[in-house]
C-alpha cells in the first residue's frame, strides 16, 4: 500500500495502556474501532476521538474486511490465546509486551505469524526511542569500545499488578535494550527478588545476565521504590554512556570519557565531564506505531518483531526459574539463527545453516547438513547423514534419504519421489546396496516427480510434473513423461530455450557441451 491512510487498525483493550495505543494511531489517521469491557473506557474513546467507532466484541474486529492490523493491549494472560485468534483472521498483530507467558506459546505465536505472512511486533517501546537509537549506534559504530557493563534500573511507586510480577510486568524493557546493545542472548542468568503486597508475586528483584568474555548486565527492578527511576548504564572499554529517561530531551543521553590512570601499580580514576548528545525530539510511541505500519506494508521488519520478542521472553522464563530456585544460574541456549516450527523434529548432531526454515511435522535425522536459506515445507524428511545445499527449497511431503545429495539451489515439488536402492523388499535389508544420487546446483524437480537412484541430474535441468526419471540427465535439459524423455533445453532462468539456445526473458546465450549446455556468453 501506497501510504499509512490506507491502513486501518483496530485496539482491543482501552486500559492503562490501550489507551495511549488509541490515541496514536489516531493520531496516525488509521484508527478505525476500539473494544473493551468496560462500557464507561469506551464511552470515554469514542467522546474524545470523534471517528472512531465502538466494536462489540473481538469477533467483530476479526470479521472485519477493512481493518488491517490489531494492537492487543490486554492482560499477559491473554496475549497468546487473543494474539492466535487474530493472527489466525489474517490480521497483523501489535502486541503489549510481554509476548506471552510461556516461552512455548511465544514460539507458537511467531511461528503462526511467519506461516501466514503477517506482521507481529511486540511493544518494547524503548526499541524506538531516539536515545536508545543514539546510543546503540554509537555501540555499533565502536564509539564506546567493546562493552564490559550494562546495568538498567526501573524502579517507581506503582502501578502494582496482580496478573504478573514485576519483572514480567517492568523487566521486557530493560532486557530488550540490553539484548539489542549486547548483540545476542546470555549465556547464564540469575536473579533474586521480593515479594510483600501478595504472597508469591514479586514486588522487586535484581537480575544478572552473563554473556560470557567478561561482559555482563545487571537489572533492578521493582514498584515499591520511593522514587521513580529509569536510567540505563553503559559501561565500554573506551567510553560510558547513561540514559536517563526521566531527564529533559537535552540531557537523556549523556556520554563519559572518564579514564583509569596506573601510577606505581595504583589504578587512579580520572572523571570527565558529561558530553551530552543532541537528540531529535520524538515520542517513541509515535514511531513505534510507525513502524508497525511500515513493517505491515512490507517496508521492512518492525524493531521488534517476533524473533526479538522471543529474546525477551527466553531470558525472562530463565529469570522466573532461577527465582524459585532461590537465584541459582539457569542457562540459555545459544539463540538458534533458522526457524523450525514446534512440530519439527530435529535429531542430534544436526547442522542446520543460517536463515533456514523448517516447516510442520518435518524430520531431520542425524548426521544430515542444511547449507544456509534452505526451506522446507511440511511433512519433508531428510536424512540419515544427507548433505543439501544453500538455498534449496523442498516443498511438502517429499524425502530425501541417505544417498540423495542436493546441490545449491535446487528446487523440488511437492510429493517429489526419490529412491536408495533399485529393488527394495520389506523383508531384506539393503542399506549396503544405496546408490547415491547427484541432484547438481540449481536443478528443478516438478510435482510428483520419481528420481530412480544412481544417476545424476545436470545442473539448471528442469524435471517435469509426473515424470520418472531412470537415467542421468544433461545439464540444463527439459526431461518429460514416464521414463523421461528429453523435449529440449532450459535456460538458468527456467524459460525453454529456442533453437538458437539465445534465452528470450534474459538474453544469455550457450553452447552444447560435453554435459549438456554450458554458457557461451551474456548478450
Amino acid at each position: 500500500m501506497s501510504s499509512n491512510k490506507e491502513f486501518r487498525v483496530a485496539v482491543v483493550g482501552a486500559g492503562y495502556w490501550g489507551r495511549n495505543l488509541v490515541r496514536t494511531f489516531d493520531r496516525l489517521g488509521v484508527l478505525k474501532k476500539v473494544v473493551d469491557g468496560s462500557p464507561e473506557r469506551v464511552a470515554e474513546m469514542l467522546a474524545a476521538y470523534p471517528g472512531l467507532q465502538a466494536a462489540d466484541s473481538l469477533a467483530e474486529i476479526l470479521a472485519d474486511p477493512e481493518l488491517d492490523g490489531v494492537a492487543l493491549a490486554t492482560p499477559a494472560a491473554t496475549h497468546f490465546q487473543l494474539g492466535r485468534l487474530i493472527l489466525r483472521a489474517g490480521k497483523h498483530l501489535f502486541v503489549e509486551k510481554p509476548l506471552a507467558l510461556d516461552l512455548d506459546q511465544g514460539r507458537q505465536l511467531a511461528a503462526l505469524a511467519e506461516e501466514e505472512g503477517l506482521t507481529l511486533m511486540v511493544d518494547h517501546l524503548l526499541q524506538n526511542h531516539p536515545a536508545y537509537l543514539r546510543l546503540r549506534a554509537l555501540v555499533e559504530a565502536g564509539s564506546l569500545g567493546r562493552l564490559r557493563q550494562i546495568r538498567s534500573v526501573r524502579h517507581n511507586f506503582g502501578k502494582i499488578r496482580q496478573e504478573e510480577d514485576a519483572l514480567w510486568s517492568l523487566a521486557p524493557h530493560d532486557i530488550s535494550m540490553v539484548l539489542g546493545l549486547m548483540g545476542r542472548l546470555p549465556q547464564t542468568v540469575s536473579a533474586h527478588g521480593g515479594s510483600w503486597v501478595s504472597p508469591g508475586l514479586i514486588d522487586s528483584a535484581e537480575a544478572r545476565l552473563d554473556f560470557g568474555g567478561g561482559q555482563s548486565a545487571q537489572i533492578s527492578v521493582g514498584w515499591l521504590e520511593p522514587e521513580k527511576r529509569q536510567c540505563l548504564t553503559v559501561t565500554g572499554e573506551l567510553k560510558m554512556a547513561v540514559f536517563d529517561d526521566t531527564r529533559p530531551w537535552p540531557e537523556k543521553l549523556r556520554l563519559y570519557d572518564h579514564q583509569i590512570d596506573w601510577a606505581g601499580r595504583r589504578p587512579t580514576a580520572r572523571p570527565a565531564a558529561a558530553a551530552k548528545v543532541d537528540l531529535a525530539e520524538s515520542e517513541p510511541l509515535a514511531a513505534q506505531a510507525r513502524d508497525f505500519l511500515a513493517a505491515m506494508a512490507g517496508a521492512r521488519k518492525p524493531a521488534s518483531d517476533g524473533a526479538e520478542g522471543l529474546g525477551v521472553l527466553a531470558v525472562l522464563s530463565a529469570l522466573s526459574r532461577s527465582l524459585k530456585n532461590n537465584g541459582a544460574p539457569v542457562s540459555l541456549e545459544a539463540p538458534a539463527d533458522f526457524f523450525a516450527h514446534p512440530t519439527a523434529v530435529i535429531d542430534p548432531g544436526v547442522r542446520i545453516g543460517r536463515g533456514c526454515k523448517i516447516w510442520h511435522f518435518s524430520h531431520l535425522l542425524s548426521g544430515s547438513d542444511l547449507g544456509e536459506n534452505c526451506n522446507l515445507g511440511q511433512n519433508v524428511v531428510v536424512g540419515p547423514s544427507v548433505r543439501v545445499g544453500r538455498g534449496v527449497k523442498i516443498q511438502n511431503n517429499v524425502s530425501v534419504y541417505q544417498g540423495v545429495t542436493l546441490e545449491d539451489e535446487v528446487f523440488c515439488g511437492p510429493s517429489v519421489v526419490f529412491t536408495n536402492v533399485i529393488n527394495p523388499r520389506a523383508a531384506i535389508i539393503r542399506r549396503d546396496e544405496y546408490r547415491p544420487t547427484l541432484v547438481r546446483r540449481g536443478a528443478s524437480i516438478g510435482a510428483n516427480a520419481t528420481v530412480i537412484c544412481g544417476h545424476t541430474l545436470g545442473a539448471w535441468s528442469f524435471v517435469g510434473a509426473g515424470a520418472v526419471v531412470t537415467g542421468d540427465v544433461p545439464d540444463q535439459a527439459l526431461m518429460l513423461g514416464s521414463p523421461a524423455r528429453q523435449k529440449g533445453w532450459v535456460c538458468r532462468c527456467g524459460r525453454k530455450l529456442p533453437a538458437g539456445l539465445i534465452c528470450p526473458d534474459c538474453a544469455l546465450a550457450y553452447r552444447q557441451g560435453p554435459r549438456g549446455l554450458e554458457l557461451k556468453k551474456e548478450a
